[in-house]
């Protein structure tokens, strides 16, 4: 198995500004916060090894006889839920997704009149230089005749 370098595991890890924000924003409700941390965890192995270690156990145990109607019923009230969580971690995830485009629209904007700004700036001083030039051979040729 391949090691991550040292190097690369003190770097620090670059969050965009704006999805801190975001992050912010979406923790001051409990809802968010609920929803987040359960997504969390429910796409984790932990959340896999606890199912395993369940599942064996209802079944060794004897919890109930073949064909396990409860546990049945119990996993489709869960995958129920579970699929709206997945639902509500996919608008998240859109969320953020839009938060950074909003931010790189904005970016792209303000580059845009810079850009802008540059070019007019370089206009300017093609417009001087072209003047210079001119001026500096009219005194040549003053000098010339003289």
């Amino acid at each position: 198995m391949a090691t991550e370098p040292a190097a690369a595991r003190q770097l620090p890890e670059l969050v965009n500004p704006a999805l801190v924000e975001h992050a912010r924003q979406r923790a001051t409700t409990f809802n968010n916060r609920l929803a987040d941390r359960i997504t969390a965890f429910s796409g984790s192995m932990r959340f896999v090894w606890l199912h395993v270690i369940w599942f064996t156990l209802w079944i060794a145990l004897g919890v109930e006889s073949y064909p396990y109607g409860l546990l049945t019923m119990i996993v489709s009230l869960e995958a129920i839920f579970l699929s709206t969580f997945v639902m509500i971690s996919q608008n998240r995830a859109d969320e953020k997704r839009q938060v950074l485009a909003n931010q790189q629209w904005q970016t792209v904007q303000e580059e845009d009149g810079q850009n802008e700004e540059l070019l007019t700036l370089a206009r300017q001083i093609l417009e001087l230089t072209q003047a210079v030039h001119a001026q500096a051979e009219q005194r040549a040729a003053e000098q010339l005749r003289v």
